[in-house]
């Protein structure tokens, strides 16, 4: 009996032994810090940190500008590149655990790592691949450098990282994300949504919305004769989708300072000598779902199309998920492809997935034509790539040409299907032909009315009543947005109602902090005012008294706004409502108020704060007003504003060739480092709603420069 318990165990430690090997987490690919350090000898930058820390970056080639630009990025945010790289290449959950598996499968379904592999040399020219190359070289040498500040997991960073970075996520700025929910929930009756990308993808508060402003105004409707450009996007103050701001300058050509996400070696939209865009998020119908007739429920592996059956393609997705320590569970998943797209088995059945960007690397290549465009005509010319799937842009220039585009590349579809529901994925005639062209988007070109705006609002109401496109021109399927939002109704008030605009207005109507009438939110506070309830009449009466203002001495506006986002949606447009009631939302917030406040009537400012260490400030502005604050309850006290406004730009080229160009950031360039006079500095003058002005001129950037270092060469 012994020696049968002896060899239970033996037997036992075996299982165990062998077990745990199988779940220790593999270490590392190795970091050879003295191949990134011969590397960077290919590159040399020069970075100058003007009086707020802002990384200007000057090089003799763009790719010597990128490998600058990493080192820089890197500095100030190191930990959310490493995300960013960790997100692309679908191996989150190794580190994060079981909250990012469903990420980790989804991005390796997408199949961006595989395309990449195969069109890396051919879709992308030889500048972009070097860009992306400098990028991925300047990474690794700031990890070569400071060991102690970066994980290996993410490293060595390649230039396929950099692609993937953004291959990988634009299909989510879109509203990919809803679709799969939708299939995974049984939805398939897949009805247009509004919600915008969730956590699982872009890391954003599930309530948070993408949002975004942008204004452009003609010389034919500016006071003094100038052209100008408002870039004001509305993202979370921090995480992988947070604005940092640099600028980029080589000796190439490469001219232009903007905001730039955590691993993207390009400014994504700002200004330069010669012109400058904004990106605000549309919606478009870019998602198309296909329920599939399989030969095994169970375990399928042929599908009917065309009058037979055709077989899966099949791949397996392998990655890791974090347990505890060092173990992590190995997982592979069987992934099936149809002519469609992706496939995904649900209890409901079978359903592949059509959707814009599948297979498409060349984002970066269009985002670096357009930071290296000088006139409209190339700018325009790089925008008809369509390889950025979505996005709003308008576009303003040093010659007077401003633009929008409702860009969007919407799918050649069969006509006749009502392509909202769940189409037959065996008929032939519905498998998507290509995209449309950038023609055939709403788009207004050097308007009469001499102004373009845009604020996440329908593209029919985007510039003067005699300019908008008709909608009578775009059909139904392709999705375009049809909805008007606070910020669209006052963007046009304003914007629209003034044929003489100076530089003083056209910033003072970007900071309006009013709701208008027909908003939403005051339909809803009219109707509480007038409430019969005895125990509501405080709370009639504190709204009966708000003329919609924002403002941080307000005392009506906490009440009124938190209510109707308890009653509305996070996003004041129905969709998420914790109390549609909206005399018990009335209720739950007065008992908040009080709880936290004493008061039903805080003011503004005192319930909602900018909140960055040690800094708390009062804020104007609040949800879907065009100065941008979205609160969340923060424990006890104060809401703290976690989005909407961030880095802001204004451009302002005159009739003589000259541009004066403006920015400010919501907390400053050092966005980890609490140590830093740069973690929080410009938040007093965001608060403030001031600007600070950014030197374009070398000298005058030494001149102020707080540091001023050379990264790479010999």
């Amino acid at each position: 009996m012994l020696k049968l318990f002896r060899f239970g165990a033996l037997a036992l430690l075996a299982v165990l032994a062998g077990l745990a090997l199988w779940l220790k987490t593999p270490g590392p690919a190795a970091f050879d810090a003295e191949a990134a350090r011969a590397e960077a000898r290919a590159y040399e930058a020069r970075i100058l940190r003007d009086g707020y820390g802002v990384p200007h970056i000057y090089g003799a080639r763009d790719a010597d500008v990128a490998f600058g630009l990493a080192y820089a990025h890197a500095e100030d945010d190191w930990k959310t590149i490493e995300e960013v790289v960790l997100f692309s290449r679908g191996d989150l959950a190794r580190r994060n655990g079981k909250d990012a598996a469903v990420t980790d499968y989804l991005i390796r379904a997408m199949g961006s790592a595989e395309a990449i592999a195969k069109n890396y040399e051919t879709e992308l020219s030889p500048e972009t691949r070097a860009l992306a190359e400098g990028y991925a070289a300047g990474i690794n040498f700031y990890c070569a450098e400071k060991t102690d500040r970066c994980g290996r997991e993410a490293l060595p960073v390649t230039a396929q990282d950099v692609v993937a970075g953004f291959a990988s996520r634009q299909p989510f700025f879109y509203g990919l994300d809803d679709q799969l929910k939708a299939i995974f929930e049984g939805e398939v009756e897949t009805e247009e949504r509004t919600a915008a990308a969730r956590e699982a993808f872009l890391k954003v508060p599930k309530e948070f919305e993408l949002g975004s402003n942008a204004m452009a105004v003609a010389p034919s409707r500016s006071a003094d004769g100038d052209t100008r450009l408002m870039v004001n996007s509305h993202q979370p103050y921090t995480g992988p989708v947070a604005w940092y701001e640099a600028r980029v300058k080589s000796d190439e050509g490469w001219d232009m300072i903007g905001g730039i996400f955590p691993g993207a070696p390009l400014v994504l939209h700002g200004a330069g000598p010669d012109l400058g865009w904004a990106f605000t998020v549309n919606k478009p119908d870019l998602v198309d779902v296909y329920a599939l007739e399989v030969d095994k429920p169970k375990k399928p592996t042929k599908y009917r199309f065309d009058g037979g059956w055709r077989d899966f393609d099949v791949k397996k997705i392998k990655f890791r998920v974090h347990l505890w320590g060092p173990f992590s569970l190995p997982v592979t998943r069987r992934a099936l492809y149809s002519v469609h797209g992706p496939v995904f088995q649900t209890d409901d059945g079978v359903y592949a997935v059509s959707y814009a960007g599948q297979g498409d690397i060349r984002a970066i290549e269009q985002y670096y034509r357009m930071n290296k465009a000088e006139n409209y005509a190339e700018w325009r010319a790089a925008m008809e790539m369509l390889a950025l799937p979505s996005l709003n842009a308008v576009y303003a220039d040093g010659d007077g040409v401003i633009a929008y585009y409702y860009n969007a590349a919407i799918p050649v579809r069969a006509e006749g299907p009502d392509w909202s529901k769940a189409q037959d994925g065996s008929d032939p005639a519905l498998v998507w032909q290509g995209a449309r062209t950038l023609n055939d988007v709403p788009q207004v070109v050097m308007p009469r009315s001499g102004y373009v705006v845009n604020a996440n609002h329908t593209p029919f109401q985007s510039s003067g009543a005699e300019d908008n496109p008709e909608p009578a021109n775009f059909p139904a399927h392709y999705g375009v947005d049809t909805r008007t939002t606070n910020r669209g109704l006052r963007i046009q008030a304003l914007y629209g109602g003034d044929i003489s605009i100076t530089g003083e207005e056209f910033v003072s109507y970007k900071m309006d902090h009013l709701y208008a009438q027909k908003s939403r939110v005051m339909e809803l506070v009219k109707e509480l005012a007038q409430t019969d309830a005895e125990d509501l009449q405080e709370e009639a009466a504190t709204l009966a008294a708000w003329d919609g203002s924002v403002t941080t001495d307000n005392r009506s506006a906490a009440l009124a706004i938190l209510t109707a986002q308890k009653a509305r949606g996070y996003l004041l447009n129905d969709e998420g409502a914790e109390t549609p009631d909206y005399e018990a939302a009335l209720r739950d917030v007065s008992v908040e108020l009080k709880t936290l406040f004493g008061r039903v009537d805080p003011e503004w400012g005192e319930a909602v704060r900018l909140k960055r260490g040690d800094v708390s400030l009062p804020l104007n502005g609040g949800p879907d007003t065009l100065r941008a604050v979205y609160p969340q309850r923060d424990g006890e006290g104060a809401l703290k504003s976690v989005g909407g406004d961030t880095y802001i730009l204004y451009a302002d080229w005159s009739g003589a060739g000259d541009v004066k160009i403006e920015t400010i950031h919501q907390f400053g360039a050092a966005t980890l480092d609490e140590t830093s006079p740069h973690f929080a500095d410009q938040a007093p003058v965001f608060a403030a709603e001031e600007w600070k002005s950014p030197p374009m001129e070398l000298q005058s950037l030494i001149a102020e420069a707080t540091r001023d270092y050379s990264v790479g060469g010999e």
